[in-house]
């Protein structure tokens, strides 16, 4: 169904994280947004001689992180599951900022056929940084059944690679408070990273089926549209599923994580995009996560250049499936 013309789209504060065809109809609203970065445990981040302000891009990042590696018992970065429940962090959320970087350069309008992987240098000095600054055994990154959260709440690491959606977990017995926590861009050594803000998007949206009852696609409407209007609704969204909703009747997230990427934007840093929607399938990340598993084991010059090539060329190959060429 357009969504165009409906109640709940006229509440909306900002159309940017909606999903159109290119005839301008309303597909998909997003319904929710939120940002992922570098979240700092502040306290062993003071523990071993540094603030938060000390880190303004990749240069710093590595030094810090490295320098913490090297004296505070392996204190750097959490581990670097490859398994299910974890590789969605580095084959989505981290693969996200070589895309981001090319698309922008480029100016990509949708998903391309092809990519060049223009920044794939930078995105392998990150996962270095990652996997050679943690104390976990790199060869079993895929079986190793690790549990990066449980890490950071345990104090076993000063950075974690995680979204806002993390707060509640990170914060909800008291270990950790908004005083312990911060969450910083994942600098990558790519352009103005003095003036980067945090990852901010969603992969989240509602839409309606236009074949359903009449009946039914309005009460689904009205739903919706309460949801983001009533009281409870908002309140709801805000408090109890931890959401930032983009309409007019949102209530303030009480998400330490959410309020410093409002505050990220209101410095006049940049956000960087989420664009999820341009990988063209799942077993792209699949293979780009065997290879960084394998480069992870054996960081050879031919088993980065596996990562390379299950990065473009595996690129190339899934969108001609997805798109049936």
């Amino acid at each position: 169904l357009d969504l165009k013309d409906t109640d709940i789209y006229k509440e909306l504060s900002t159309d940017s994280f909606n999903l159109k065809d290119d005839k301008g109809k309303v597909a998909s609203i997003g319904y929710c947004y939120e940002s992922y970065g570098l979240i700092v445990n502040k306290k062993l981040l003071k523990k071993a001689g540094y603030e938060v302000s000390d880190i303004k891009n990749f240069e710093s990042l590595k030094s810090v992180a490295e320098d913490i590696h090297k004296r505070a018992d392996k204190l750097a970065f959490t581990s670097s599951g490859m398994d299910d429940a974890s590789s969605w962090r580095f084959t989505g959320h981290l693969a996200n900022m070589p895309l981001f970087y090319e698309g922008r350069d480029d100016g990509w309008k949708e998903a391309p056929a092809t990519i060049k992987g223009k920044y794939l240098d930078n995105f392998k000095k990150t996962w270095d940084l990652y996997i050679n600054n943690s104390k976990y055994d790199k060869n079993t990154l895929a079986t190793g059944g690790y549990d990066a959260e449980a890490e950071f709440k345990n104090g076993e690491a000063v950075f974690f690679q995680n979204g806002s959606w993390e707060y509640g977990n990170l914060t909800a017995d008291g270990a950790l408070t908004d005083d312990d926590l911060a969450m910083i861009p994942i600098y990558i050594g790519v352009g103005d990273e003095a003036n980067q803000g945090l990852c901010t998007g969603t992969e989240n949206y509602w839409c309606v089926n236009n074949q359903a009852d009449e009946a039914d696609i309005q009460a689904t409407l009205d739903f919706m549209n309460w949801c983001v209007t009533s009281d409870l609704g908002t309140k709801t969204m805000a408090e109890d599923m931890g959401f930032v909703i983009p309409f007019k009747g949102a209530q303030e997230s009480q998400n330490l994580f959410v309020k410093q990427d409002t505050e990220y934007t209101a410095a006049g840093k940049t956000p960087v995009s989420w664009n999820f929607t341009t990988m063209p399938s799942e077993e792209w990340k699949n293979g780009l996560g065997q290879a960084l598993t394998a480069y992870a084991a054996d960081q050879t010059d031919a088993n980065w250049d596996a990562v390379v090539s299950a990065f473009v060329d595996g690129w190339a190959t899934e969108y001609q499936l997805a798109n049936g060429q």
